[in-house]
């Protein structure tokens, strides 16, 4: 915001420059470019199915609206199946925030397709659906990314995935997948969000850490917040992650305790950037 300034008559030419000199450079401060906040969420919702037996994407959509985010990750996504009526949760979902919608199927379910999707209030550049690797007789897994452009930031990749929760040897292969598909020296800004089914100490995510930040260690007392069942919390297993960490920091990160909408409480990181090498421009 402009500042109200007050110049008095009668003292003198240099008087009157230095005043506007002054002037100016008050001005100049009060244009100076605010640090740009992304707020980013991750959900699962667990087939839109509530800890009471209820499939309901109103109350799903309210909890999302609440923390007004402009990336959303979701996982446990039903698009046509017959336990979810037919309805293809991603898109109403989108329909319910007024957010842009990409999904990502990762396996045929229930006469339609059950995967991950992506809320956005950006417009989507392009997405892509990876595929990771995953046991025969264990459910197929994949890694959703989308590439859109934010003012003061440039572009920025989101990625949402949803790790094997019974295998422990496929989620370590889909983090390394994962690394080898996102891990770049490019500079581009890349966060990945998810529900990865591992514990901070895991092999998975001494490999994701090894490349990543995850954006709870910048608060301590949430490093190793539970995150699951959302009734009682009692474990760690949903994260939001970000590449490369230059000129950004964690303004706010919270884990919002919703018992009822889902199994999972969703976990909301605001993120500010204030640039610096290596981040996006």
């Amino acid at each position: 915001m402009f500042r109200s300034l007050s110049i008095t008559r009668g003292r003198g030419t240099a008087g009157f420059i230095a005043a506007v000199i002054l002037a100016i450079l008050l001005l100049l401060g009060g244009c100076a470019a605010a640090p740009v906040q992304l707020r980013v969420l991750s959900y699962n919702i667990h087939h839109g199915e509530g800890m009471d037996g209820n499939f309901d994407l109103p109350r799903l959509a309210e909890v999302i609206n609440s923390t007004e985010p402009d990336l959303v990750s979701l996982q446990e996504v039903d698009r046509g199946t017959t336990r979810a009526g037919g309805i293809d949760q991603a898109a109403e979902l989108g329909r319910l925030t007024g957010m842009h919608v990409e999904y990502g199927p990762a396996m045929d379910y229930a006469g339609g397709e059950y995967g991950v999707a992506i809320l956005s209030r950006l417009p989507f550049e392009a997405a892509t659906n990876h595929p990771l690797p995953y046991t025969e007789g264990y459910e197929p897994r994949t890694a959703l990314a989308a590439q859109a452009t934010a003012g003061g930031i440039g572009e920025v990749t989101f990625i949402a995935t949803h790790l094997q929760h019974n295998s422990a040897k496929d989620r370590l292969a889909q983090a390394q997948r994962i690394c080898e598909l996102f891990v770049k020296d490019d500079g581009g800004l890349v966060i990945l969000a998810g529900d990865l089914n591992a514990r901070p100490d895991s092999p998975p995510m001494i490999v994701m850490l090894d490349n990543w930040t995850a954006v709870a260690g910048a608060l301590r007392e949430l490093e190793s917040a539970p995150t699951f069942p959302s009734d009682e919390p009692d474990r760690k297993i949903d994260y939001i992650l970000l590449r490369p960490m230059d000129g950004w920091r964690v303004v706010e990160m919270k884990i919002l305790h919703e018992p009822i909408a889902s199994d999972h409480c969703p976990l909301l990181a605001v993120l500010e950037y204030a640039g610096g090498e290596g981040a996006a421009e």
